[in-house]
């Protein structure tokens, strides 16, 4: 395939060739001359300002911007200040740095976004020279002011502006300057007649590059390449010096016999080359400089501009549009003439095997008898993706494939990948699209980067076509696009909102992944709130619809939502938000109508906002709710009057809400804690706040029965409680005395046993005794076992002729030491059992 090498030159040992990219589509009258135009990378769009310098109201300058093929996205009346630079953001958004320092952004359409100062320092000296750099921090900007200073901003993003240190003895704005990326920060290179200086956040550091000509009296231009490793000086001795951006390595220099400082230099390496390569551009004349003394000489028949890319450089001018770059080294071995490269015969086996020759046997017995046949195929599927000709991608491919037949065990990944990234770099370097990618730059771009792209330019029905045909999850591809287009669509105003949400509706459909409410945000931010609540029906998810409709003052709305989606959290949130934005009568009218936001304010207001919770009780009337409120506030107060206001006022509640035990139990209570105060006053006991219960069981230990005992009958305490609760205390005190006038006041409600017990509890069975006599004939049995009388309780049991009993007594009688009363039991237990 000669026609593929035609355009080839030899520099060195490697070749460099010139592919059109595009017959350019726009119509310019006077070229690229007066004009200010800068191109984004990696294919990128192109902005351009016709005579930027004019002032004049009435001949303002136009700025327009293409694609890379010419096609107008955009153009309109430039009608701010002067404008110095123009630059594209990582995002492909166009940067216009005034000379005031004053950066305006603006969208790929010509759509203003937003604006930002450069600072004061920049305002006052104004922008002598400015450029825009990508770092791995996103878009940068660098400005030299009339002052001959450097003001730095890493990331427009995260504006942080940096004035770098003065340059001793600059009095001038540089020859030339450049900005590098080295160690995590922004550094800037700067040459001033023969010296050169390196500037960043702390110094200024003078530098020489080793081995420059020492015919050279001043730098006049310079380049970084993409990557910001390597460097070139180009001097007034007509010498490109080539090296390393550290400045420690020197790689080549280069005579180009031409000493007029050029219009432009840059980069043309690729990655992994050994070549260093730079591209020197004057007035209509092009030169490649490498490592050896030799150059390439390139005629132009129009003013153009160059463009650094990832792997070459494209050159733009009036008509067209190229990409000059160091040929792959695939291509080179399958291509150059008379190459016995593995890819070369194996392409050549393939042109026999069409022309049905036999021919087509021998190349291939020579490729694998080198086992180099896989090598041969890896070669074909490599050079395809160099190649920018449909049909030359084709045959490499269509190679590739034949040399796979012979080969067992050849991975089919790397051929079906390069297939289909071919079909999308064939699909988005169309006229149509203009965007001329590499296969190189597109690896390094990634597919997502470059949907968003496609994206970003509204060609939603390709992006859609290469995430179906590259079969990426539906999130991350199709649903996401469609987003976008949806966002796009609601900020079309000459629709109605019906037509519009039921649009969306459609396209949208059921894709997985879909945000209703962020396109409906964006409708909003378009003053389109009818459009936002009809696109927020779509949104499945109540934590999503909630948000906007808040902010959208549609707090009614919310609720209701909130309300429907069964989270607590959620409806908290609207509640909260409602009680700030509305009077308090509305807000709790509001609530009214919501029974379970109220329900759920209520519990909150519990825990929060106790006096809220009497204000909700008063508005709604609850007598019996607002009973409790006060019962539980008064048991807050430490001020007895306090807490008896309080508890009267729940009397009055509970009597309005006719919940009379309540009532009656409430004004007990007071007369309780009246009862307390007397007695702390009379007798020096706190029993302030006490329960009827712990109140008689601390007047009983301390031996105040009367007290205690006008309690017992004040409050009507049943006779059982009582009489235990003595019991107990008097017990605790071990005052026996006083126990049995107790036991002999009256006849127990309680009986007798546990007199028995609490006796023998305290190891007092003398006192125990006393009460056995008096216990009930059930129970006189584990009376006379509690004090540990075996024969009172056989007595007891034989006389009952209760088997069970006597059966109890008898597995506590020891056979050895109480015979007698064993025999006994077994005699009445065998003529119990006879009967």
């Amino acid at each position: 395939m000669a026609f593929v090498t035609a355009n080839w030159n030899p520099l060195g040992e490697a070749f460099y060739r010139k592919i059109e990219l595009y017959e350019m589509g726009w119509n310019l009258k006077d070229g690229l001359r007066d004009c200010l135009i800068s191109a984004a990378p990696y294919g990128g769009p192109i902005a351009l300002l016709r005579e930027p310098q004019r002032r004049s109201p009435s001949a303002r300058p136009q700025l327009e911007i293409y694609s890379a093929s010419g096609s107008s996205l955009a153009g309109f009346v430039w009608k701010s200040g002067v404008v110095k630079h123009l630059g594209w953001t990582v995002c492909d958004d166009l940067l216009c740095i005034q000379e005031d320092g004053t950066v305006l952004i603006y969208d790929l359409f010509g759509s203003f976004k937003r604006h930002f100062s450069m600072g004061n320092d920049v305002v006052q000296n104004q922008v002598v020279e400015a450029k825009v750099f990508h770092s791995p921090y996103g878009t940068g900007i660098a400005i030299i002011t009339g002052a001959f200073r450097v003001t730095l901003a890493t990331n427009i993003e995260d504006l942080k502006l940096r004035r770098l240190p003065e340059v001793p003895g600059l009095h001038e704005a540089p020859s030339c300057w450049a900005v590098l990326t080295q160690d995590r920060q922004s550094k800037v290179l700067l040459a001033y007649g023969a010296d050169l200086f390196i500037l960043d956040n702390t110094a200024c550091t003078a530098v020489t590059p080793p081995g420059l000509s020492p015919q050279a009296t001043s730098i006049v231009s310079m380049a970084v390449s993409f990557s910001y490793k390597y460097l070139a000086l180009f001097t007034d001795s007509g010498h490109v010096w080539m090296g390393s951006s550290n400045l420690k390595d020197k790689l080549s220099e280069v005579e180009t016999k031409v000493r007029t400082p050029p219009k432009q230099m840059t980069w043309c390496r690729r990655p992994k080359s050994e070549q260093p390569s730079v591209v020197i551009m004057w007035d209509r004349h092009l030169l490649v400089a490498g490592k050896c003394r030799d150059t390439i000489q390139y005629h132009l028949d129009d003013d153009s501009v160059l463009v650094p890319e990832l792997d070459g450089v494209r050159i733009i001018s009036s008509t067209h549009h190229e990409l000059l770059q160091e040929v792959p080294a695939a291509c080179e071995a399958i291509f150059k003439i008379a190459s016995m490269a593995p890819g070369a015969l194996l392409l050549e086996a393939h042109k026999e095997y069409e022309k049905q020759s036999q021919k087509a046997d021998e190349y291939l017995r020579e490729i694998k008898e080198q086992s180099l046949l896989g090598e041969a195929v890896r070669q074909c599927v490599e050079a395809a993706g160099h190649e920018h000709e449909p049909e030359t991608q084709k045959t490499l491919l269509r190679a590739a494939s034949f040399g796979k037949c012979f080969l067992s065990n050849f991975p089919p990944e790397q051929f079906v990948s390069m297939c289909r990234d071919l079909r999308v770099l064939n699909g988005v370097r169309d006229y149509t699209v203009g965007i001329p990618l590499t296969h190189t730059q597109f690896r390094q771009m990634t597919v997502q980067v470059l949907i968003d792209r496609l994206v970003y330019r509204k060609l939603y029905p390709l992006a859609i076509e290469i995430c179906r045909y590259l079969k990426i999850p539906e999130y991350q591809g199709v649903s996401r696009v469609l987003k976008h287009w949806a966002c796009c669509k609601v900020q079309q105003k000459e629709e109605a909102d019906e037509v519009v949400a039921r649009a969306v509706s459609i396209k949208l459909g059921e894709a997985a992944g879909i945000s209703y409410s962020e396109i409906a945000t964006k409708a909003y931010e378009c003053g389109r709130t009818e459009l936002a609540i009809k696109l927020l029906e779509f949104e499945p998810r109540s934590g999503e619809q909630v948000p906007l409709l808040l902010k959208m003052k549609r707090s009614q709305l919310a609720l209701s939502k909130a309300i429907e989606s069964g989270d607590t959290d959620l409806v908290y949130t609207v509640v909260t938000y409602l009680k700030n934005e509305m009077n308090r009568g509305d807000f709790f009218m509001t609530l009214r109508n919501q029974p379970v936001a109220l329900s759920l304010y209520r519990q909150f207001c519990k825990h929060q906002e106790q006096n809220t919770l009497k204000d909700l009780f008063n508005q709604d009337d609850d007598h019996q709710e607002l009973g409790n409120f006060y019962v539980k506030a008064s048991y807050k107060e430490k001020r007895l009057e306090a807490r008896l206001s309080l508890l009267q006022s729940a009397v009055d509640e509970y009597s309005k809400a006719k919940n009379e035990f309540a009532a009656k139990a409430t004004e007990e209570e007071m007369r309780l804690l009246r009862f307390q105060r007397r007695l702390e006053e009379d007798k020096g006991e706190h029993l302030m706040g006490m329960s009827l219960q712990d109140s008689m069981q601390i007047l009983l230990s301390v031996g105040l029965h009367k007290q205690a005992e006008q309690l017992y009958k004040d409050f009507r305490v049943p006779d059982k409680r009582y009489w235990w609760l003595k019991l107990t205390a008097l017990a605790d005190k071990e005052d026996w005395e006083e126990l049995e006038k107790f036991a002999k006041s009256k006849k127990s409600p309680i009986g007798y046993l546990p007199f028995v017990d609490v006796c023998v509890k305290r190891q007092n069975k003398y006192e125990a005794k006393k009460y056995v006599s008096k216990v009930t004939p059930e129970q006189k049995v584990k009376a006379h076992l509690a004090i540990g009388d075996l024969e009172g309780a056989a007595d007891a049991a034989i006389e009952r002729r209760n088997e069970g009993e006597i059966s109890t007594v008898l597995s506590r009688c020891s056979t050895t030491t109480d015979r007698a009363v064993v025999e006994r039991l077994n005699r009445a237990r065998s003529g119990a059992t006879k009967k």
